[in-house]
């Protein structure tokens, strides 16, 4: 069955980029006879909030959309994300880190490397705490990086993965392992306060709920990478991916949740319909 998610994070408004998100969704879905389901990304209980919760309730519902309840809640679901990251630690695959942001922009910034390079997980991590061999004992309630030379190294074949959309420059679901060291770095697997980060939730719940086609935005393709690599390392299945265009402002900028003027909420109270909306963002 074609079973595809959308997962917002309660921490603002949906605008109308998540409106075209979950509509996509939910339509290429519905026309395959599959199923949508919704997933609240509420893994940061400190940007969570209950009444943005609800309003992204009330907003898919103003929108007709449905969805197998009770809805998923990914702040319920840490001790299988624990469970992941043991598997990973037992591999030799992840170290403790203690540097902050701060620690991260002000080593990556310093003169002999240049200006800080940015990847699908922020800046590119310089390694400060990465250790010559891999750590011994349990594993630490505290950050954790993957180490992504290692990880790499225990690939036996290619990493690729199905794309039916595209990512921002017309890419397509070929990756090159060779450049993830540098562009993309030892990125966080878990957080202090968080369980786990958004890569390592986002790819467990993908497998645990079966989902067989992860329909998002285009802002997302070079995470891409690091979740196929996850899903090779923990013997996940890689679901097919389909990356859409964004909705971009007047400027060409693209919505941000901080965009309150256009929230679906404000569409809906100036008398905006749910047919408005989809004609709005091309539907």
């Amino acid at each position: 069955m074609f079973r595809t998610r959308f997962a917002p994070s309660p921490t603002g408004p949906l605008h109308l980029g998540h409106a075209y998100s979950a509509l996509l969704a939910h339509d290429m879905a519905t026309a395959e006879g599959g199923a949508f389901h919704l997933r609240i990304d509420d893994i940061d209980q400190s940007r969570a909030r209950t009444e943005w919760e609800a309003l992204i309730f009330e907003d898919l519902n103003w929108l007709g959309l449905s969805w197998p309840e009770p809805a998923w809640r990914q702040s319920s679901r840490v001790p299988r994300y624990r469970e992941a990251l043991e598997t990973l630690w037992d591999q030799g695959l992840l170290y403790p880190c203690t540097c902050s942001r701060a620690d991260i922009r002000a080593a990556s910034s310093a003169p002999q490397e240049g200006a800080p390079l940015h990847g699908p997980d922020g800046i590119v991590y310089p390694g400060t705490c990465r250790p010559h061999t891999p750590p011994n004992g349990p594993m630490p309630d505290t950050a954790l990086r993957l180490d992504m030379s290692q990880a790499l190294a225990r690939l036996s074949a290619p990493l690729t993965f199905d794309e039916t959309g595209a990512g921002p420059g017309g890419e397509s679901g070929n990756i090159t392992p060779e450049g993830m060291p540098h562009l993309v770095g030892d990125v966080a697997l878990a957080r202090p306060g968080m369980g786990a980060s958004y890569h390592l939730s986002i790819v467990i719940d993908d497998s645990d709920q079966d989902i067989t086609h992860v329909i998002r935005g285009q802002d997302l393709f070079a995470a891409t990478q690091i979740h196929v690599l996850l899903q090779r390392l923990l013997g996940l299945p890689t679901p097919i991916y389909h990356h859409h265009r964004l909705i971009r402002d007047d400027t060409g900028k693209r919505l941000a949740k901080r965009d309150d003027a256009r929230s679906l909420a404000t569409y809906r109270d100036a008398g905006k319909t749910p047919s408005d909306i989809r004609a709005m963002v091309g539907l």
